[in-house]
């Protein structure tokens, strides 16, 4: 999952220097960076993104304190020194030279008097974006041997590198004109330092590989000029769920890939949506990994129960996610002031679970996982249905929020994805493919700001005048809003797979799309719809309905052909025992013409074989 909290002037840039880059540990005044890195058993920071190049540095180079300094601490370029020397040689008063090294707007301007609402305006510096693998993923980082420990790193490097990507490239916007009203795409790219931990906070130390993305709130715009401005940091944060589901899906996809592991939904709290973790770990070791998460749900059920004793019902996402956050406030432990380096972790850690689940546990986690994922691989086929998809993203959605805009579609679409696939390599582009079908099919716009809510008559296309089926569902208050929000998605599912089967047995040349993974060989097959054009419509099983009708009648030619020869058969041994056939009633005449078998039979009356 991916948390986040802003970066700001005063304690949010000395928990940077004493903390986020140490490990979260605790750093003595007047030790160098470096050195408390080495004694924390952390590696150094390492820079990211593509705005790199607009400043003058590098991808994976070592993040320096005084960089982080200029650029985090007071939004100047990284290499400022150099740039106010420079200008001072050239005869510039200091004033001008510090000004030349400072990217857009000073932050001292927010504290000037003629700034408008200056008491009530905090400057953003950056923002922290904390990546964190499932449960289980610390479990096997931290118990397996170094080769799972290596490939698991690599897993998060990569799945935080493309999130980042995605956040630098499809959202990020860059303020302007007056107030920061438009927004426009950056020209660059997002800078961003990384920092990676190892454990976690609670006062016995537990595995928890982790990392802290710290992006700059400083950007280039796309000007000719290519001056610098602030990111607009309601865009990145309104984007932050999205980005948490997508880490995950490419972290699922990396690690199925590089060790053959699958993944399977848990249900954490009843009602809840379920969580992805790796198939075969024992669930018993998630308690033993993370005895913080069960503080944080003790305290957070007492912050739910005076939730629903104040408000009459039970909280909704946006409100869960409030009480998750103050519950993990209120049980934040101080930091240890004694950090030790990995390779002492780790066998700290083996000895601890090994004391409490045995050694034939431990032993076995990587020999289970592979079993585990082979029958995970057997049962769930490598498939997606784009409008079985998009008809599951809009109920849930729908059930959640009401109205809602496009990210909420798309994260939720990927959610989708991670539980069908269950960790293969999705094409790219399907979970945009996913929202298009739900935003143009299933959803129809309502209020301002490009919020949308389901349109029911294009789910429920013959309950035009009464919604009867839907209602029960979605306003059942007794039930969690995912759990109703579950029952309405099969529900539309099922009406959807119904509507398919009358096509298949109508004999109606439909065909429909289904979209897999790169890695299958399957091809899809374009379908328009008499609706709408460019809906996609998928079956639960791929039906080739030419074949079938071909087959059907190969079937009855042979049909016809076996009961004729079962009649020829007849006349002849009549013929050799000198039978005649007997003459018909007069009152019923024989016709003159021969019925040919395996044609026009009545109901029920078939001459043999399979009809």
């Amino acid at each position: 999952m991916i948390s986040k909290s802003a970066l700001r002037p005063g304690d949010g840039v000395r928990y940077l220097f004493r903390g986020v880059m140490v490990g979260d540990g605790h750093r003595p005044a007047g030790t160098a960076l470096r050195d408390a890195q080495d004694e924390a058993g952390v590696p150094p920071g390492i820079w990211q993104g593509r705005g790199l190049a607009a400043v003058g540095l590098t991808a994976g180079d070592v993040v320096s304190e005084r960089q982080a300094e200029l650029l985090l601490g007071e939004g100047r370029h990284p290499d400022a020194d150099r740039i106010e020397r420079e200008r001072l040689e050239a005869g510039d008063d200091p004033a001008k030279a510090r000004r030349t090294s400072v990217l857009g707007r000073p932050i001292e301007h927010n504290r000037s008097p003629k700034t408008e609402k200056a008491k009530e305006r905090v400057p953003w510096l950056g923002l922290d974006l904390v990546f964190r693998p499932p449960p289980t993923a610390h479990i096997a980082w931290a118990l397996m041997g170094d080769e799972e420990r290596r490939v698991l790193e690599l897993c998060q490097d990569i799945a935080v590198y493309k999130t980042l990507e995605w956040l630098g490239e499809s959202v990020a916007q860059i303020r302007s004109g007056s107030g920061g009203k438009h927004r426009t795409s950056v020209r660059d790219g997002l800078i961003v330092a990384v920092f990676r931990h190892h454990e976690s906070r609670a006062a016995e130390s537990k595995p928890l590989l982790h990392d802290h993305a710290v992006v700059s709130i400083r950007a280039r715009r796309p000007d000719a000029k290519g001056t610098w401005g602030n990111l607009s940091a309601d865009t990145l944060l309104s984007h932050i769920v999205a980005a948490d589901t997508l880490y995950l899906l490419f972290f699922m996809e990396e690690v199925s890939a590089r060790l053959g592991w699958a993944w399977e939904p848990r249900e954490v709290t009843p009602g809840r949506r379920p969580v992805m973790e790796i198939a075969g770990i024992d669930q018993r070791l998630i308690g033993w990994q993370s005895t913080r998460r069960q503080q944080i749900e003790e305290a957070l059920f007492v912050l739910a129960a005076e939730y629903v004793e104040e408000h009459g019902h039970a909280p909704g996402e946006r409100a869960a996610y409030g009480l998750a956050c103050r519950a993990a406030d209120r049980t934040r432990p101080p930091k240890r002031k004694e950090p030790r380096p990995l390779s002492e972790l780790r066998e700290s850690w083996r000895e601890s679970a090994i004391a409490a689940f045995g050694a034939d546990v431990i032993n076995r986690l990587a020999q289970r996982a592979r079993a585990a994922a082979a029958a995970v691989w057997a049962r769930v086929r490598p498939v997606v249905d784009i409008a079985l998809a998009a008809v599951d993203v809009v109920a849930v959605v729908y059930v959640m929020r009401g109205a809602f805009k496009r990210h909420h579609l798309l994260a939720e679409a990927r959610r989708y994805l991670s539980y069908v696939l269950r960790g293969r390599p999705h094409e790219p582009g399907l979970d945009e493919r996913i929202v298009q079908a739900a935003v143009h099919d299933y959803t129809r716009p309502v209020g301002h700001g490009r919020m949308m809510t389901a349109d029911l008559r294009a789910l429920y296309p013959s309950d035009t005048e009464d919604q009867a089926v839907l209602r029960p569902l979605t306003r059942k208050r007794t039930a969690p809003p995912y759990e109703r929000a579950r029952l309405a998605a099969d529900a539309l599912a099922a009406r959807v797979r119904t509507a398919r089967r009358a096509d298949r047995l109508g004999s109606r040349p439909r065909q429909y799309t289904v979209a897999v993974p790169a890695a299958s060989r399957s091809h899809t097959r374009p379908f328009r719809d008499g609706r709408k054009d460019g809906r996609l419509l998928e079956p639960e099983t791929r039906v080739d309905v030419e074949a079938v009708e071909q087959t059907r009648q190969t079937m009855e030619a042979a049909t016809a052909k076996v009961a004729a020869t079962i009649q020829d058969s007849r006349r002849a041994r009549e013929a050799a025992h000198g039978l005649r056939p007997q003459p018909a009633p007069a009152t019923a005449p024989q016709p003159q013409h021969t019925q040919q078998p395996g044609i026009q039979h009545a109901p029920g009356q078939h001459p043999g074989g399979v009809a």
